[in-house]
């Protein structure tokens, strides 16, 4: 059994129309496009739990909103104060070049982060053993100090930050949202309670604008991972990324929480990824996140919603991983994309070079 949480006001959240992630007017479009982040995404993953085939293993409740207090220890006071005020504005106001907030942002901003904190609590009280906080908008670029990458908040920090504040000994958070989580990395980057583990797409002419950060030698005190594939890794690169790198690390850190980071948006084209992840592959990542957290935690991971924009496919993914979180090895949806083949498993090649440049940045902090 998954307990999911969510909470409505995160589709309050208004992020309008309009040419995002280029530069310059757009008042030539006659229809500009929605933003990529936009409430359709939430509904469109919540209609797939609700009426899949998994349905009947998960329980629904609705989430709160996070406490000043809860954002203050991830966030200062001074950005929290000037990004409720952007909210109030009446009107869509622009934070930096892909993030926008309007009237109801403030009450999505609070309701995704008190969200994951919620689902959080349950896990560490022992009324779940997983958890998913499907929210948005999402979180993991947000920094103390500034928004960034659609997100303003970072829920997935905030809930590690409580799990803390709880008693928690050492939190693990791992992200597998195609985008280097640059704003969880800053949060815990000399925290030695919290390790911070990221895969992603390496940086480049396709890659990282979140800024462009993520590379593997950035380790902060030992506790950052930064787990770089090249473009279009695919569910191979992933699976040797898992195996190969992060489990081991999870397995010496021994967390007492592991949360997940969890993005869609490396799914096969994926506008914003493009690196040829599959529903079988996602499917793998839940079944492998929650033994992990079996084997080093006791119970089952706490995830919170990250990146997926290209719809109906990015929901198709969820409802994959949360097969695999369930235990399933089989799908219980088709895949309509199952018979592309998978680069990565014909090009090891490439994915053994990546992942020998991670172990030679970790090599003096961890056995590999």
């Amino acid at each position: 059994m998954i307990d999911v949480y969510w909470h409505p006001d995160c589709l309050a959240h208004d992020t309008g129309t309009g040419l995002w992630e280029l530069p310059g007017s757009w008042d030539w479009l006659d229809e500009p496009e929605p933003h990529p982040e936009n409430a359709a995404r939430l509904r469109t993953f919540r209609h797939a739990l609700r009426h899949g085939p998994v349905a009947g293993a998960l329980r629904w409740h609705q989430g709160r909103h996070a406490t000043s207090a809860e954002l203050t220890a991830v966030h200062t006071p001074a950005y929290l104060a000037d990004l409720q005020a952007a909210c109030g504005t009446g009107e869509l106001v622009a934070i930096e070049e892909n993030t926008v907030v309007g009237p109801g942002s403030w009450d999505a901003i609070r309701a995704a982060a008190g969200t994951a904190v919620a689902a959080t609590e349950a896990v560490l009280s022992g009324r779940a053993n997983t958890a998913y906080a499907l929210v948005r908008p999402p979180g993991h670029h947000a920094q103390p100090t500034q928004a960034d990458g659609y997100c303003l908040v970072n829920n997935v920090a905030v809930a590690a930050a409580h799990a803390l504040a709880c008693g928690v000994e050492r939190v693990a958070i791992l992200d597998w949202d195609v985008h280097h989580g640059n704003g969880t990395q800053e949060t815990f980057y000399n925290d030695p309670r919290v390790l911070t583990v990221s895969v992603h797409m390496r940086h480049g002419r396709w890659g990282q604008a979140h800024p462009q950060t993520g590379a593997p030698e950035e380790t902060g005190a030992g506790h950052n991972v930064n787990i770089e594939l090249s473009l279009g890794a695919g569910d191979a690169a992933y699976q040797r990324a898992f195996t190969e790198i992060a489990e081991p690390v999870l397995r010496q850190f021994r967390p007492t929480l592991l949360l997940g980071a969890s993005g869609f948006d490396g799914s096969t084209f994926d506008p914003n990824g493009r690196h040829n992840l599959t529903a079988a592959g996602y499917r793998w990542i839940g079944g492998r996140v929650a033994a992990l957290a079996d084997e080093l935690t006791g119970h089952g991971p706490v995830l919170t919603q990250e990146g997926g924009y290209l719809r109906g496919y990015a929901a198709l993914c969820l409802h994959a991983l949360v097969e695999g979180l369930l235990g399933h090895t089989e799908p219980l949806l088709a895949d309509p994309l199952a018979y592309l083949p998978d680069d990565s498993a014909r090009n090891p090649d490439r994915t053994t070079a990546d992942l020998d440049l991670v172990r030679s940045a970790l090599r003096e902090h961890w056995d590999l």
